[in-house]
C-alpha cells in the first residue's frame, strides 16, 4: 500500500473518531454554570422568611394549630432543598402535635404525616396512617392517591392497581404520574415516558411551577433510562430554568457528564460544587463511583469512609438502608451488616429490592444456592431493575445456570448508562 493512500485512511479514520466523539459531547458547562454559580438560594430563603411568619403568628395564638401545618409544611421544604434532615424530624413534630390536638380526625394532617414515613422511609406507620385517612372518609380520592403511594412502597402490587382504579382520570395529573410509575414497574418504560409526557403538558398548560420542576426532572430521569441522553439533558436544563437551585437536575446533568462522556473531572467539579449546598450523603458514592472508574482505589474508599461519616454525623434513620447494605455485601468481611440491614428492610418494605439486598448478601457470603432460592422466590419476573438483575445473573453464574445469563446479559448491556461505566467489564464477564 502506498504511503499517501495509508496516509488517508488514517485521516478517514481520524475523522471518524471526531464526528463520533462530538456526537457522544452533550453536555456544554456554558449551559449550566450560571446555576452552579448562584451564591444565594431563594429557596431558602423563602421558607426561612415563611417559618419566622407562621411562628410569630402561632406564639400570638398557640391555639391554632392550622399554623402548624402551615410551619410543618416550609419545614419540609427547607428539608427539601438542603438535605438537612433535622428539617424532616422538625416537620414530623410539628405534624404529630397537629394530630394529637386534633385526635387524629382530619385527613389533611393525617396525610401529611404519612407523607412524612414516607421520606424517612417508615412505610408501614405511613399505611396506618392512610388507612386512618380512608376510615374518615373524606377526601377519598387524594387518600386513595397517599394509597397507591404506599403499597408501592411497600410491595403491595395488587392493592396498589386497586388503589389506582379508584380514581381513574386520563385528565388527572396525580394519576397520569401514578400510572407512569405503575408502567414503569412492570418494565414497560416507553408507556411509562408517554404518560409522564402528558403529565407534563398538564403541568405545562396550568402554569403550575412546582409540577413543571417535578414533571422536567423525572422525564430527565426517564429519557436517561431509555437511552434519550440528549432529551436527558434538556430536561434537566429545563428543570433548572423553573428553579435554580434544583441540585437533583445538576446532578442529573454531572450523571451525563461521568457515564455518557466519561468526563470525571467535570462531573467531580458539578458534585463539589453542589455538595456545599446540599447534605446528601449520596453524593460521597457517586464520587467514590468516579474514582473506582480512574483506577483510584485510595480515593474510593476515602470517599466510602466519608460517607458512612456523614451518616454517623446525622441521624437518617432507615432512609440508606439499601446503600449501606450494597456497601457492605460488596465489602465481603462485612457481608453479615448486609445480611442484617436486609432483613430490617424485608421488615420494613418486602419489595423484590429488600429480597434482592438479602440475596446480594448471601452470594457475597458464599451461600449460593439460598441467594437463588431467595430471587426465584421473590424477585425473577418481579422487577426490571438493572442493578438487581446484574446480582441475578452473578448469582446464576455461580449456580452454573448459563442459559438464564443470555438475555440478562443483552438487557444490562443496553442499560451501561444508567448502571454506570464500571459495570461494563463486569457484566461482559457474565
Amino acid at each position: 500500500m502506498k504511503i499517501s493512500n495509508l496516509l488517508k485512511i488514517i485521516l478517514f479514520a481520524i475523522s471518524i473518531s471526531s464526528c463520533t466523539n462530538e456526537k457522544s459531547k452533550i453536555t456544554n458547562a456554558s449551559d449550566y454554570n450560571i446555576y452552579l454559580n448562584q451564591t444565594e438560594n431563594n429557596n431558602i430563603q423563602l421558607a426561612k422568611t415563611e417559618i419566622e411568619f407562621w411562628q410569630k403568628k402561632y406564639n400570638a395564638a398557640p391555639n391554632q394549630t392550622s399554623y402548624l401545618i402551615q410551619l410543618a409544611g416550609h419545614y419540609t421544604s427547607l428539608f427539601e432543598t438542603t438535605f438537612e434532615v433535622n428539617h424532616l424530624y422538625k416537620a414530623e413534630k410539628l405534624l404529630l402535635k397537629v394530630n394529637a390536638d386534633l385526635n387524629f380526625s382530619e385527613v389533611g394532617p393525617i396525610r401529611a404525616l404519612a407523607k412524612n414515613y414516607i421520606t424517612q422511609h417508615r412505610f408501614r406507620e405511613a399505611l396506618f396512617l392512610a388507612n386512618k385517612a380512608l376510615k374518615i372518609g373524606e377526601g377519598f380520592k387524594d387518600t386513595q392517591k397517599l394509597l397507591f403511594d404506599v403499597n408501592m412502597e411497600l410491595g403491595n402490587y395488587a392493592e396498589a392497581k386497586k388503589n389506582l382504579s379508584k380514581f381513574n382520570n386520563f385528565g388527572d395529573f396525580d394519576y397520569l404520574i401514578r400510572m407512569a410509575k405503575w408502567n414503569d414497574h412492570i418494565g414497560d418504560l416507553p408507556t411509562a415516558i408517554s404518560l409522564m409526557e402528558k403529565a407534563t403538558k398538564k403541568a405545562e398548560a396550568n402554569d403550575n411551577t412546582t409540577l413543571k420542576i417535578w414533571s422536567y426532572s423525572n422525564l430527565g430521569d426517564m429519557y436517561g433510562h431509555a437511552g434519550r441522553i440528549s432529551d436527558s439533558y434538556a430536561f434537566y436544563l429545563k428543570t433548572l430554568k423553573e428553579d435554580e437551585n434544583n441540585y437533583y437536575a445538576l446532578k442529573g446533568i454531572a450523571w451525563i457528564a461521568y457515564s455518557h462522556e466519561k468526563n470525571t473531572e467535570e462531573a467531580n467539579r458539578i458534585i463539589d460544587i453542589i455538595s456545599k449546598k446540599h447534605n446528601s450523603p449520596d453524593f460521597k458514592l457517586f464520587k467514590a463511583e468516579m474514582a473506582e472508574y480512574n483506577k483510584n482505589e485510595t480515593l474510593k474508599n476515602k470517599h466510602i469512609q466519608e460517607y458512612f461519616k456523614s451518616l454517623k454525623s446525622r441521624d437518617y434513620g432507615v432512609m440508606y438502608n439499601k446503600y449501606n447494605a450494597i456497601l457492605y455485601a460488596d465489602n465481603k468481611k462485612d457481608a453479615v451488616k448486609a445480611l442484617e440491614i436486609a432483613y430490617q428492610e424485608i421488615k420494613n418494605r418486602p419489595t423484590p429490592e429488600s429480597y434482592d439486598l438479602l440475596a446480594w448478601a448471601n452470594y457475597n457470603l458464599g451461600n449460593t444456592k439460598k441467594a437463588l432460592d431467595i430471587c426465584e422466590k421473590h424477585i425473577v419476573n418481579q422487577s426490571f431493575e438493572p442493578e438487581i438483575n446484574y446480582h441475578l445473573a452473578e448469582i446464576y453464574k455461580a449456580n452454573k445456570m448459563t442459559d438464564k445469563i443470555k438475555p440478562i446479559k443483552e438487557d444490562l448491556l443496553s442499560s451501561i448508562y444508567e448502571l454506570g461505566p464500571n459495570m461494563k467489564e463486569k457484566i461482559e464477564k457474565l
